[in-house]
């Protein structure tokens, strides 16, 4: 069964019992949570798609949050002693996909 979800303005192409890291949820670790599907399969053998009636509902439950790798943005303009150093680091939140099912 695969189902291709949406969160925070990227699709992910899931599958049952997959671990991925999206952009930061605002959701406590341990908590599960319903996400709608944009697109899912039952039998990825036969590749047919679901009717549009047919709602697919995809429950993850939230493993952790953490930070990603430290990027720095240097800006320089030549001949004008313009230099300015920032540093970011994203934060992101661990999902598991649980379950895909049909409504």
């Amino acid at each position: 069964m695969y189902a291709i979800i949406e969160t925070g303005g990227r699709q992910f192409w899931v599958e049952p019992g997959e671990t991925i890291h999206v952009e930061k949820l605002e959701v406590e670790p341990g908590k599960e949570l319903t996400l709608p599907a944009l697109w899912a399969v039952d039998d990825p053998r036969e590749g047919r798609q679901p009717e549009p009636s047919r709602k697919a509902q995809v429950t993850v439950e939230v493993v952790g949050q953490r930070r990603g790798p430290k990027i720095i943005v240097f800006k320089k303009r030549s001949k004008k002693a313009y230099r300015k150093t920032q540093g970011h680091r994203q934060y992101y939140t661990d999902i598991r996909i649980k379950a895909i099912y049909f409504n």
